[in-house]
């Protein structure tokens, strides 16, 4: 299935305000890539810039486009849900201005029935803001 098909929209449960990922970039077994650009709507401090916590957001949301793509190929419905822990994480910027366009990638450590790690990276001009390894726990189908 090309790129150009995928509907973020049927590969995570994020809506509105809360979806941050904008385009799938690339996606196979093991990777994905968006893109997403800082809007007004996302949740800036008062100086204007977004916190780079929020990175952590959009890369949970590019291992759940990855989940979700997965499932799709499965013949699976969307993952419903995760719990999200940080294994770890690394910031490199202390605030995004609206406007910054950003690429996330991801790639699967390991999974385990409904438990799976993710590492990730987000960068903006091919400069490295965060990085974090993330666990996740999603909903058994019933």
């Amino acid at each position: 299935m090309p790129v150009e098909s995928l509907r973020i929209e049927d590969l995570i449960p994020h809506r509105d305000r809360m979806q941050l990922v904008d385009e799938i970039i690339e996606i196979n077994e093991e990777t994905a890539r968006t893109a997403a650009v800082v809007t007004e709507d996302w949740p800036l401090d008062e100086t204007g810039l977004l916190s780079p916590l929020i990175l952590l957001e959009l890369i949970a949301q590019t291992a759940g486009v990855h989940e979700g793509w997965k499932a799709s190929r499965q013949g699976s419905a969307r993952a419903k849900g995760w719990l999200v822990g940080i294994k770890k994480a690394d910031f490199f910027t202390d605030g995004l201005a609206p406007g910054t366009v950003l690429t996330t990638a991801v790639r699967t450590l390991y999974t385990m029935q409904t438990y799976a790690v993710f590492t990730g990276t987000v960068e903006a001009s091919s400069k490295v803001l965060a990085r974090a390894e993330l666990q996740v726990f999603r909903e058994e189908d019933a």
